[in-house]
């Protein structure tokens, strides 16, 4: 699945009337020098609210941006980030959850018990995330660009389908991810495993 300009552009436009959204985007690129995305979860619920007629932060529990900084993987640089994180967003109404992408393979075997290479890229990292519609990224650049990565295209999100991505996800922690959101948004079409 590739996603086609029509759906880069019908996302981009629910972004762009999206105020707090928005203003995350323009404040995130100051947290790093390193390459970034806002990703997951409040962009496809972004999506899925406007799609279904409902309060634009409904249902957002937490902002995920997501880094690569591969020249320095200590939890203290990483920690750095996340602090002036804290600041930046701190009037927001959820959490913030900044993680560098290249030291993710030091704690997920612990927090998660599977396994995981170190990613070699940001891209590489989106590519793993649980379903197909949440594996998107997203960036505003400076020069008013949108930069969306979406490795299986953008069809899922819009039709509402929540798919597993098998590379890393669990069955057991996809059914959990998929009731929470079908809990929440009941229009949305569930992929069995």
């Amino acid at each position: 699945m590739i996603e086609t300009q029509e759906l880069r552009d019908q996302l981009t436009n629910i972004f762009e009337r999206n105020e707090w959204l928005l203003s995350l985007f323009e404040r995130a690129g100051s947290l790093s020098p390193h390459p970034y995305y806002i990703g997951a979860g409040c962009l496809v619920q972004t999506v899925w609210n406007e799609l279904t007629g409902r309060p634009p932060i409904y249902g957002v529990s937490d902002i995920d941006i997501v880094y690569f900084d591969d020249a320095d993987l200590g939890y203290e640089a990483e920690n750095e980030v996340v602090e002036r994180g804290k600041r930046l967003f701190a009037e927001l109404p959820f959490p913030v959850d900044i993680k560098n992408q290249a030291r993710v393979h030091l704690w997920y075997p612990g927090r998660f018990g599977v396994g995981l290479a170190p990613y070699p890229s940001l891209e590489a990292a989106i590519d793993s995330w649980p379903t197909t519609a949440s594996s998107l990224g997203a960036r505003k650049e400076a020069d008013g660009s949108w930069r969306i990565y979406a490795p299986f295209g953008l069809e899922d999100l819009f039709r509402l389908t929540v798919r597993p991505n098998k590379t890393l996800v669990t069955e057991s922690a996809y059914y959990a991810k998929a009731d929470k959101w079908k809990s929440k948004w009941p229009e949305l079409a569930v992929i069995p495993w």
